[in-house]
C-alpha cells in the first residue's frame, strides 16, 4: 500500500498540472506557441516521475509535463519555456514546451531530443547502450548505487515508426537497462488507434523477444505507481529492458494549435472524460482517510503556485536577437596543425590504413571511445578492411558488428555522447546514409543548438564514398550536397594518407558530430593516378584542424603576373583528376584541395581566386543543384572584381544514379579530358 504522503505528493503535482494546462488555456494570446499539457495523462506520468533518481536519465515526449514535475521541475522553468523566454533554462527560448535538456546534479538527466514521435526512443537507446559500457569497463563512478536506469516515454502512435522497432531490436540483443512507457490515449492527432494501428504497443511486443512487459490503467495512479515500481526494479536489478503499456484519456487538445472540437465528437469526449485521473486519486486520498478540508486546501494551494509561476514567466526578458547564432557548434578543440606529419624513416601507408591506424591510437588512448557499424566486427573487420584487427585488440564490447540498421547506427550516438562517450561509428556505404538521414537531421544537427550549448553531439561518422571500377547504383555515389544542406554538423574529405589520419584524429577530438567521407577509390591506390594517396604515416600525434584547405600545386609566378594561369579548387578524386589534367599546362596550374567541405576554408579559396582570377571548381558529384555549384556562386559574389572569367563547374552528369557498367560510369564521371578543356577554355579568356 502507498503511504498517504506519497498520495498527498502525487495530488499536488497532478492538480498543479491541471492548474497549468487551464492557465493556458485562458490566457491564449500570452501562451500563443504551440503547446501540449498532460491533461489525463497525469497519473502514469507522476508514477514515473516519482521513481527517478538523479542518477537516472530521461526521455520525456511532449505532452510529459507531469512527469518533469514529478522528476523535480519547477512549474516556473516549464513556463519558461513554454514563453520562449531568454530564461528558459532548457533551450533559451529556441524549442517547444516540453522539449528539454537538462544536465542538473540533482535531477535526472535529460538529453536534447526532437518532438518525440518515435525519432527520440534510439538517442535514448543509445544512453542505456553507454551506461552498459561503462559499466563493463568500469567508468562509472565507484559510488552510483543504484545503478542507472533510462526511462523512455512516448506514444502509442508513435510505436509504428521503424526507429522504434530497430531500438527495441538493440535493446533486447544487447539486453540494455531501459524502461519504455508508452502512453495510449487512442488518438495519434485526429487520427483514431483503429484508422492506423492493427495493434497496440502491447501487442505489438510480443514480437520483441525478451522484452519485458507490462500493461495498466495509467488513470489510476495507485495501479500506475506500481506498475511503475515493477518496472525500475526488473530495469535496475536484471538490467534488461521492459515495456510499459499505459492506457490514458486525452482530456486536453493535440496540440494548442491542433485543438480537440476539430476532430473529436462530444460522444468520445464525454468517454474520456470518465476516466479522469484526478477525481480517481481524489477518491484514493478520501478513502485513506484524507479530509476533504486538506484536499480543498492543496488544491487552493496548487492553483496559487501555477499562477505565480506563470506571472513570473511572463515577465521574464525576451531572447536577445544576437544570441540567434550561439551554441551551432561547440568551440573546436583542435584549431592549429600540430605533431609529426613526416616522422624520418616513416613508411608510406594506404589511405585505409593511415584510418585504421588512426582508430587504433584513438582507441588505445581514449576508454571512452567505441567503434561499431556493419561488418566492423571481429571477422571482416570492415568491407574495406578498414577496421581490421581492432576487434580482435579491443574486444567484442568496444569494436562490434550492429544488425542493418543505419538509423540505429547514427542516431545512438547522440545518446552516448550525452552520457560521456565518444563513438565511432560506420555507414558501410554513402548510398546507404538515407535510413539514419532523419537521425542525422533531426537529433544530432540540432542537438548543441536546441540545448543551448548544453548536449552537443561528440561522434564521428565514417562513410566510404565515390565511384571507381563498377562499383554500381548503390556502392557509388556521393553525397555530400545532401549532408552539407543539413546545419550543425561537419563534412570532411581527405585525399590522402597524411590528412585521412590527422583529420581522423582531428574528428574525434572535435565536440561536434563530424561525417568524414572516405573515398574507397582512394583506400587501396589502385586507381590509375591516385598513386599520391600513400603517403608517409604521421605520427600518433599529429592532428590536422578541420576547416583547413591545402594548395598542392602551385602555378608559376610568370604566369600568374601575365595573367595566363588557372585554379582549380577541387577535392576527393578530383584532386587527382586535377593533378593529372594540369601536365598539359605546365605551370599554370594552381591546384586547392579543400580536405574539410564544412567548415569551409573560405579564406584560401578566395585568396587564390583573387590571385588567377580564373577558377574551376570540380566535383565528383553530378554537378546541377551540387556544393560546387553553390561554392561557384560564393566565389563570384566574394571575387567579382577580381575575376578574368566567369567561375566553371564540371561535374559528373545529372544521372539518378551511377551505372554499374564501367564503360557507362567513365562516361557519366568527370574525366581528365574534360578538365583539360575545361583549363583550355578558361587559359582561353
Amino acid at each position: 500500500m502507498l503511504t498517504t504522503d506519497l498520495l498527498l505528493r502525487a495530488y499536488r503535482i497532478m492538480f498543479t498540472a491541471r492548474s497549468m494546462a487551464g492557465i493556458y488555456e485562458e490566457n491564449r494570446t500570452i501562451t500563443k506557441y504551440v503547446h501540449s499539457t498532460s491533461a489525463g495523462h497525469e497519473a502514469i506520468q507522476i508514477a514515473a516521475g516519482l521513481q527517478l533518481l538523479p542518477t537516472d536519465w530521461f526521455s520525456p515526449y511532449y505532452r510529459d509535463d507531469s512527469l518533469m514535475m514529478a522528476a523535480g521541475f519547477e512549474p516556473e522553468q516549464l513556463m519558461l519555456q513554454l514563453l520562449a523566454k531568454a530564461t528558459d533554462p532548457f533551450s533559451g527560448g529556441r524549442s517547444y514546451y516540453c522539449h528539454p535538456g537538462s544536465c542538473d546534479a540533482d535531477k535526472p538527466k535529460i538529453m536534447h531530443q526532437s518532438s518525440a514521435t518515435g525519432m527520440q526512443v534510439i538517442p535514448a537507446t543509445g544512453i542505456a547502450q553507454a551506461i552498459q559500457y561503462q559499466l563493463q569497463q568500469g567508468l562509472l563512478p565507484n559510488n552510483v548505487n543504484p545503478l542507472p536506469v533510462v526511462l523512455c516515454s512516448l506514444g502509442d502512435g508513435s510505436v509504428t515508426e521503424g526507429e522504434v522497432s530497430e531500438a527495441w531490436q538493440f535493446a533486447i540483443l544487447k539486453q540494455l537497462p531501459i524502461i519504455y512507457l508508452v502512453q495510449d490515449n487512442g488518438w495519434s492527432i485526429s487520427a483514431a488507434t483503429p484508422e492506423v494501428q492493427a495493434m497496440n504497443a502491447f501487442e505489438y511486443a510480443d514480437g520483441f523477444k525478451g522484452l519485458h512487459k507490462l500493461q495498466c490503467n495509467g488513470s489510476h495512479f495507485v495501479q500506475s505507481y506500481q506498475t511503475m515500481q515493477q518496472a525500475f526494479a526488473h530495469a535496475r536489478t536484471e538490467r534488461k529492458p521492459v515495456l510499459v503499456h499505459a492506457t490514458v484519456p486525452l482530456l486536453g487538445h493535440h496540440t494548442s494549435g491542433v485543438r480537440r472540437e476539430f476532430y473529436r465528437t462530444k460522444e468520445n469526449l464525454q468517454q474520456h472524460s470518465e476516466n479522469d485521473p484526478i477525481p480517481h486519486l481524489r477518491q484514493t486520498l478520501l478513502e485513506a482517510g484524507i479530509c476533504e478540508t486538506s484536499i480543498l486546501e492543496i488544491e487552493a494551494t496548487s492553483r496559487q503556485i501555477a499562477q505565480t509561476a506563470f506571472e513570473k514567466a511572463v515577465a521574464a526578458p525576451e531572447p536577445n536577437p544576437a544570441t540567434v547564432t550561439d551554441h551551432i557548434f561547440a568551440p573546436a578543440a583542435i584549431t592549429e596543425e600540430r605533431g609529426e606529419r613526416s616522422p624520418k624513416a616513416a613508411e608510406k601507408v594506404l589511405m585505409v590504413d593511415a584510418a585504421l591506424h588512426a582508430i587504433e591510437e584513438i582507441l588505445a588512448a581514449h576508454p571512452e571511445a567505441l567503434f561499431y557499424g556493419q561488418d566492423v566486427g571481429r571477422r571482416l573487420g570492415g568491407v574495406f578492411r578498414e577496421a581490421a584487427t581492432l576487434a580482435d585488440k579491443f574486444g567484442d564490447n568496444r569494436v562490434f558488428n550492429t544488425a542493418i540498421q543505419e538509423a540505429y547506427i547514427v542516431g545512438s550516438t547522440a545518446g552516448m555522447s550525452a552520457a560521456g562517450l565518444k563513438p565511432i561509428v560506420e555507414v558501410q556505404f554513402a548510398d546507404y546514409i538515407y535510413p539514419g538521414f532523419n537521425q542525422l537531421v533531426t537529433e544530432i544537427a540540432k542537438s548543441c543548438y536546441l540545448s543551448n550549448g548544453k548536449f552537443p553531439v561528440q561522434m564521428v561518422l565514417r562513410i566510404p564514398t565515390g565511384a571507381y571500377g563498377g562499383g554500381g547504383p548503390y556502392h557509388s555515389g556521393s553525397i555530400e550536397s545532401t549532408l552539407l544542406s543539413v546545419k550543425g554538423i561537419k563534412v570532411v574529405y581527405p585525399s590522402n594518407a597524411a590528412d585521412m589520419k590527422g583529420l581522423m584524429k582531428a574528428a574525434f577530438y572535435d565536440p561536434n558530430p563530424v561525417v568524414m567521407l572516405e573515398h574507397k577509390g582512394l583506400y587501396w591506390g589502385k586507381v590509375p593516378g591516385t598513386e599520391g594517396a600513400k603517403m608517409p604515416e604521421p605520427a600518433a600525434d599529429y592532428v590536422l584542424p578541420l576547416g583547413k584547405a591545402a594548395r598542392i600545386m602551385e602555378a608559376a609566378p610568370q604566369h600568374i603576373k601575365q595573367g595566363t594561369s588557372v585554379c582549380v579548387i577541387t577535392y576527393g578524386m578530383g584532386v587527382y583528376w586535377a593533378k593529372q589534367a594540369a601536365h598539359a599546362f605546365p605551370g599554370q596550374v594552381e591546384i586547392i584541395d579543400l580536405r574539410t567541405l564544412f567548415p569551409l576554408d573560405e579564406t584560401l579559396v578566395m585568396e587564390t581566386v583573387t590571385r588567377h582570377g580564373k577558377v574551376l571548381v570540380v566535383t565528383e558529384e553530378q554537378q546541377y543543384n551540387a556544393f560546387a555549384e553553390a561554392l561557384a556562386y560564393r566565389i563570384t559574389h566574394a571575387c567579382y572584381q577580381f575575376l578574368d572569367a566567369p567561375v566553371e563547374v564540371l561535374g559528373a552528369l545529372n544521372t539518378p544514379a551511377v551505372p554499374i557498367n564501367i564503360g557507362l560510369e567513365a562516361a557519366m564521371l568527370p574525366s581528365v579530358a574534360g578538365i583539360e578543356k575545361r583549363m583550355a577554355k578558361l587559359l582561353a579568356y
